[in-house]
C-alpha cells in the first residue's frame, strides 16, 4: 500500500518520507486512526515504530491541547525510549505538538520542567514513570492513547505491576495499543484483560527475526569477548 493512501496528513506522510507502507504500517495505521486498540506482533525491523507514532501524532493534532499529556508510549528501555522520541521529533516536525522522554539514568530536573510546561505525548520507561507518579509530578488521567512498545519485553523484565498500575491512572475509555515481538502467556492475559475488540495483526511468527535483520553467531571465549567486538566494530566502520 502506499503511505500516501492511509489516511494520515500531507505533513506527517511527507514528514514520514516513505513511499510504500510496510505489512505492520498498513494494517495498523488505518486502525489506529479509527481509535481501535491494536494488538500487534511485530519484531525490530517492521517499521512498528512509525505504525503507532504516525496515526498518535494525528489523533493529537486534531484534538484539544490540555497541560496534562493526551498521549503516553511506555518502552522497556531507556535506549528504546530515546529512540521513540526521536521518532516523533522527526515525525512530528510543524504540527507544534510537545513531547519529552522520560526514563533513568539522568536528573530529575529536566524531566520536571517539561512537565511542567505542558506536554502532549510522553515517552517513557515504567520505573521512572513510577517515580514520577509517587511524586505527583505527572497526570495522566488525560491519556486517551497509550502504548505498550516492546510489551514482551517489559513483562520479562518484570514491569508487570508497574504497567498496570500505570494503566490505571490513564482515563477510563482510553485507546490502548500493543506491540509485542512473541504472543507469550503474559501478553495474552494482559491483552485479554486490558484491550477492548482490538484488531489483531501478526505480520511474522512467533520468536522470528524481521527478515531485513540479519543475524550471525560467532564462538568465543569469555575472556576474548571483547577483543572479537572491538574486531567487529572496526570491520564495520
Amino acid at each position: 500500500m502506499r503511505f500516501q493512501d492511509l489516511g494520515l496528513l500531507p505533513e506527517l506522510v511527507s514528514n514520514a518520507g516513505y513511499d510504500t507502507a510496510t505489512p505492520v504500517q498498513s494494517q495498523s495505521i488505518p486502525a489506529i486512526l479509527e481509535g481501535r486498540d491494536v494488538l500487534a506482533g511485530a519484531q525490530t525491523g517492521t517499521g512498528k515504530t512509525a505504525a503507532f507514532t504516525l496515526p498518535v501524532l494525528q489523533r493529537l493534532f486534531a484534538g484539544k491541547s490540555t497541560h496534562a499529556p493526551r498521549a503516553l508510549v511506555l518502552a522497556p528501555t531507556r535506549e528504546l525510549a530515546a529512540q521513540v522520541a526521536d521518532s516523533v521529533r522527526n515525525y512530528g516536525k510543524g504540527l507544534g505538538l510537545k513531547h519529552t522522554s522520560i526514563f533513568g539514568g539522568v536528573s530529575y530536573g529536566g524531566q520536571m520542567k517539561a512537565l511542567r510546561g505542558g506536554l502532549d505525548l510522553v515517552i517513557a520507561t515504567p520505573g521512572r514513570l513510577i517515580d514520577h507518579l509517587n511524586q505527583g509530578s505527572i497526570d495522566l488521567s488525560n491519556v486517551q492513547t497509550l502504548i505498550l512498545d516492546e510489551a514482551d519485553r517489559m513483562l520479562d523484565m518484570g514491569f508487570v505491576s508497574d504497567i498496570e498500575l500505570i494503566i490505571s491512572k490513564c482515563h477510563p475509555s482510553h485507546q490502548t495499543l500493543l506491540f509485542s515481538a512473541t504472543y507469550t502467556k503474559g501478553i495474552k492475559t494482559l491483552s485479554s484483560k486490558y484491550l477492548s475488540n482490538p484488531v489483531e495483526i501478526a505480520v511474522a511468527k512467533d520468536n522470528t527475526v524481521a527478515a531485513l535483520v540479519e543475524q550471525t553467531f560467532v564462538h568465543v571465549d569469555q575472556h576474548n569477548k571483547r577483543d572479537l567486538l572491538t574486531q567487529l566494530i572496526g570491520l564495520n566502520n
